[in-house]
C-alpha cells in the first residue's frame, strides 16, 4: 500500500547519508518538543524505543510491527498514530525493510507540562458531561487510523520543524498544541462513548451520544436531538459544540467512518458496509472514506488481506 503526502515528499528533500542502516536518526528540535525522523535499511526485530516525555509516533512509508507491555504484534502503518507514554518502552520489528526502499517514520517527544497544561483545559471542557472522578489520561495508550485533518497538521508540523523560516519556533509550537489536543479529543471522545455506554440516560448529552451511536445509518434530525436532549435547539448545538469540538452530523460521520473502518478491518465488503452505514450510493461512501482517511476502502481490505498471506 502506497501513500505519498506532502509530509513524506519534504522528509525526501532532506535524506542524508545513513550513519546506521536501523534507525538511522535525523533530530530537529523545538521549543518544548523535539522531532525524530527514522530511517531503516534492512530487516530488524525488537529495537527498542523509550522516552521520558509523551512520544507520538507516526509512519511515512514502509511498515513495523510493534510490541508493548500489554499488546503484541501490533501492525503499525502510515496514517496510522502510536502514542506512548512517558517512560513506556516498545520493542519494534521491521519485516520490510530494505536499502533501496527503507521503512521511514516519525516521532515528536513532547514535554510533560505541555501535554498537562492542554489536557488540563481539555478536562474542563468535558467536566460536565463525564462521571464525577473522571477524566482524560494523555497516558493512555493509543493506536488508531487518524484522519485527513490529523495528517494535515502532520504534514505543517513536519514543515515547520525543517523549514528555515523566522517563524519557525512559534509555528511549531502552535502545531504541537493542536496535535495533543487532537490526541486528548480522541482520547475524551472515547472516555464519553464509554461513559455512555455504561450510562446512556445519564444527562442530555449521553442520550443524543447513544441514539447517534445506535442509529448511525438513520439521517438526523436537529429538531429531534434538541428533544432526546432537553434543550432548546440553540443551546443543544451550543452545549455539543463544545463538548466534542464539532456538530452532531460531523461527529456522526466521525463516527460511522469509525466503525466503517472497523467492518474493513473484519473483511467486509465495501459494498456491505457502506449500506450497512446507511449510505444509498457506493461512490458516495467510497469519496467521504478517502477525505476522511486519506485512503480508500479497497485500500484498508487490501492492507489486511496482505497482512493475513
Amino acid at each position: 500500500m502506497k501513500h505519498s503526502s506532502y509530509m513524506e515528499k519534504t522528509l525526501l528533500q532532506h535524506k542524508r547519508s545513513p550513519v546506521k542502516l536501523v534507525e538511522n536518526r535525523v533530530c530537529f528540535a523545538g521549543p518544548h518538543s523535539e522531532l525524530s525522523i527514522y530511517d531503516t535499511y534492512e530487516q530488524a526485530e525488537k529495537i527498542s524505543l523509550k522516552a521520558e516525555s509523551l512520544l507520538y509516533c507516526g509512519m511515512v512509508s514502509g511498515a513495523k510491527v510493534m510490541h508493548t507491555q500489554h499488546l503484541n504484534d501490533i501492525s503499525f502503518l502510515p496514517h496510522e498514530s502510536f502514542i506512548l507514554s512517558p517512560n513506556e518502552e516498545v520493542f519494534i520489528d521491521f519485516p520490510d525493510a530494505q536499502l533501496n526502499k527503507p521503512t521511514t517514520c516519525l516521532t515528536i517527544e513532547i514535554s510533560k507540562e505541555r501535554v498537562a497544561k492542554i489536557c488540563e483545559r481539555m478536562n474542563d471542557l468535558l467536566a460536565h458531561s463525564l462521571p464525577t472522578g473522571a477524566f482524560i489520561d494523555p497516558n493512555q495508550p493509543l493506536h488508531t487510523f487518524h484522519t485527513q485533518a490529523t495528517q494535515q497538521v502532520l504534514d505543517r508540523l513536519t514543515s515547520h520543524y525543517i523549514q528555515d523560516d523566522p517563524d519557525r519556533d512559534l509555528l511549531v509550537d502552535f502545531g504541537v498544541s493542536e496535535l495533543v489536543t487532537r490526541i486528548l479529543r480522541h482520547h475524551g471522545r472515547d472516555a464519553l462513548l464509554h461513559f455512555t455506554r455504561s450510562a446512556p440516560d445519564a444527562n442530555g448529552l449521553t442520550s443524543v451520544l447513544h441514539y447517534i451511536e445506535t442509529n448511525l445509518a438513520l439521517p438526523l434530525e436537529p429538531d429531534e436531538l434538541a428533544k432526546i436532549a432537553c434543550m432548546s435547539r440553540s443551546r443543544f448545538y451550543q452545549t455539543f459544540k463544545l463538548q466534542l469540538g464539532c456538530t452532531p452530523l460531523e461527529y456522526q460521520h466521525q463516527r460511522r467512518m469509525n466503525k466503517a473502518y472497523q467492518r474493513l478491518q473484519e473483511k467486509q465488503s465495501v459494498t456491505a458496509v457502506s449500506y450497512e452505514l446507511g449510505y444509498q450510493s457506493l461512490s458516495h461512501f467510497s469519496r467521504r472514506f478517502q477525505q476522511h482517511f486519506g485512503i480508500s476502502p479497497s485500500q484498508i481490505c487490501q492492507t489486511k488481506t496482505d497482512q493475513l498471506n
